[in-house]
């Protein structure tokens, strides 16, 4: 038996010596070469093959939920924001609220210049935004009671900016301006 492994061993070392050097170093290059490609290959293929029946799987829940077996289930954030929504004062309140606004400054007798108001709708919420940029006139302890009073009984209002404005050192009357943004439900 040790004669046939010798001749196999002859056989392969005279195929070697053709080959030559050159030559071995092509077949290990050509080998490292499919290896990398399986490595590097496999792990995608394997991956594309997990998409293709991820996908599939999709398809068949959408259909599900096309025909009415399977309801989607709603994610925290939007029962959050569908309950924000429940809660705030309709887009049709507007203009009660901002009665509500004039009849504050009235109480803190604070003079309001003509205000501009700008209604707009929040992208990422999608709800409705009333911009209000105020001009005040009053003493601080009026225009910080008219804004105390605002965020009191109007908690959908946001105070955004507030500049504050003395003619001269000795005055006690401020001009002030307000921005503020009244977030209101568009049902």
């Amino acid at each position: 038996m040790r004669a046939p492994e010798s001749l196999h061993s002859l056989i392969l070392q005279e195929r070697l010596r053709r080959i030559g050097p050159l030559g071995l170093a092509a077949i290990a290059s050509g080998l490292l070469a499919l290896g990398v490609a399986c490595a590097g290959v496999l792990p995608q293929w394997q991956a594309m093959r997990e998409l293709r029946a991820a996908q599939a799987d999709a398809r068949v829940q959408v259909e599900r939920v096309r025909r009415g077996e399977l309801k989607i289930a709603i994610q925290p954030e939007q029962q959050a924001l569908d309950s924000l929504r429940q809660q705030l004062p309709g887009q049709p309140q507007a203009s009660a609220l901002i009665e509500r606004l004039y009849h504050l400054a009235s109480a803190e007798h604070i003079s309001l210049a003509r205000g501009e108001y700008a209604l707009g709708i929040d992208p990422r919420t999608q709800l409705a935004r009333y911009q209000i940029v105020l001009p005040v006139r009053g003493s601080y302890p009026q225009i910080r009671g008219f804004i105390k009073g605002l965020l009191k009984q109007l908690p959908t209002l946001v105070l955004e900016d507030l500049e504050l404005q003395r003619k001269r050192i000795g005055d006690s009357e401020l001009n002030a301006r307000l921005r503020m943004t009244l977030y209101l439900s568009r049902s």
